[in-house]
């Protein structure tokens, strides 16, 4: 599986960009495909993800509300929607996909493939 990430940018604090991951190769493979970032100095830390066949979502608590998750099945392309961005969600973002288990999906570990990162800064 390759995931190609691509939509992001510089934002004002308040302002929405969408981050896109399109999927090529054994994409059947995989049950869910999600979203991490990693700001500088920091810990790579879960976002959100989606379940590839169900459509059900999961977020962490930090963007709830705020980010949605899609899928596009026919085009092998995930979204992400960020709305009321922070300075605190500068970082670069990477998709990944995979079978985790339900209990390992916010795990970036439990992930087999992973895009390349895409930056995302937002200024204050």
């Amino acid at each position: 599986v390759q995931l190609q990430a691509s939509g992001g940018g510089l934002v004002q604090a308040g302002g929405s960009l969408r981050l896109s991951c399109v999927a090529s190769g054994r994409t059947f493979s995989s049950n869910f495909m999600g979203w991490f970032r990693q700001a500088p100095g920091m810990e790579r830390e879960f976002v959100a993800t989606i379940g590839w066949r169900s459509g059900r979502t999961y977020y962490a608590d930090s963007v709830k509300g705020r980010f949605t998750i899609s899928r596009d099945s026919a085009k092998n392309t995930m979204y992400l929607q960020m709305n009321s961005l922070k300075s605190e969600d500068t970082a670069v973002y990477s998709c990944a996909a995979g079978s985790p288990i339900l209990s390992m999906i916010r795990i970036s570990t439990a992930y087999a493939y992973w895009g390349q990162g895409t930056q995302v800064t937002v200024s204050s």
